[in-house]
């Protein structure tokens, strides 16, 4: 164990327990977030679309981050505070033969296949933001809610087989509870040389994650120029029906404006952990920005609904209403 990871395990008490408080207060925003997300989404008319499915989608991926990735870690630093020895789990890799069941097996694809749904999604949801804005007179024949199902179910799939792809195609691929990062990440088993081979198939994370992100930012970039062209002609030209037909139409050029949001908040959240990845298997063990750089990321899952309910007023409105009848319910039940 290097130094770096040596002083995170040997944290204050005070410190330990406002880790654990900020993890459980974690939970408890990606959770009513996402629930929230969800009961909007399929229960209002409205957003059953394409692009409802796939917020859907999303709030899946982000729940299951809630429910399975954040416990986990809370579970593991509550056992390092109470248990003496810790469980051999936390201690020691996938690959430990004494370990007949270690959880990051499981965990460990999970937060990077929900990571990899996450940026796919966004990918998706892009895509169809632009087709609405740059050729809306062909969005309902192209964009329909039996290919969007469809690609979303290939979007899941796809993403959780590149997960556990390190763990398929290379024996040198273990699983670990990283001391640093607190959170179950992939590691070199028990070889002591560098295997180049290995590293290679890590890369293919960042190599996904940033050709689909730059892709999306650059489709975004596009519609977001479209837009500000198609405003300003608007002030200047008094269009006729027949042109304003052509154009996109309110609604569309606000949800483009949203996933550009979505993007670049997820951006900036994935940001440091692919620099972390890279600088890894370069050598850079970078402890502290380890730990920084896998809870921005997992702080993202509870970020979409505040976006949502900020720049979209119907959303806005009907998680309000949500909100309070589930409120009076409570005190209906309480009187």
């Amino acid at each position: 164990m290097s130094e770096d990871a040596a002083a995170a395990h040997c944290c204050t008490l005070t410190n330990k327990i406002l880790l654990v408080v900020f993890l459980v207060l974690l939970i408890l925003a990606i959770l009513l977030g996402n629930f929230l997300t969800l009961a909007v989404v399929m229960g209002t008319k409205h957003f059953h679309t394409p692009q409802g499915y796939l917020k859907a989608s999303l709030a899946v991926a982000d729940l299951a981050v809630g429910l399975l990735v954040v416990p986990l870690t809370v579970y593991a630093e509550v056992s390092l505070m109470l248990r003496d020895p810790a469980p051999d789990w936390i201690s020691q890799n996938s690959q430990t033969p004494a370990i007949s069941f270690h959880p990051c097996m499981i965990i460990g694809p999970v937060f990077a296949g929900c990571t990899l749904v996450s940026i796919s999604t966004i990918f998706l949801l892009t895509i169809e933001r632009s087709i609405a804005v740059l050729r809306p007179l062909h969005k309902e024949s192209v964009i329909t809610r039996k290919r969007t199902t469809i690609l979303i179910v290939f979007s899941w799939l796809g993403s959780f087989f590149l997960a556990v792809s390190p763990i398929l195609f290379s024996s040198e691929i273990a699983l670990e509870y990283n001391p640093c990062s607190r959170m179950c990440n992939y590691a070199l088993g028990t070889i002591g040389e560098f295997p180049t081979r290995a590293w290679n198939i890590l890369l293919l994370f960042p190599t996904f994650d940033f050709t689909l992100l730059g892709g999306t930012v650059v489709i975004n970039i596009i519609s977001l120029s479209t837009i500000r062209q198609y405003s300003k002609r608007r002030k200047h030209l008094a269009e006729s029906e027949c042109q304003s037909a052509a154009k996109p139409t309110f609604s569309d050029i606000k949800a483009a404006k949203i996933i550009g949001t979505l993007t670049l908040v997820f951006t900036a959240s994935f940001t440091p952990i692919a620099v972390f990845v890279v600088g890894n298997v370069l050598g850079n063990e970078w402890c502290n920005f380890s730990f920084f750089s896998f809870w921005i990321l997992a702080t993202n899952s509870g970020w979409n609904v505040i976006i949502y309910s900020v720049r979209d007023q119907k959303f806005r409105m009907r998680a309000q209403k949500l909100l309070c009848t589930c409120s009076c319910r409570s005190n209906a039940a309480n009187t």
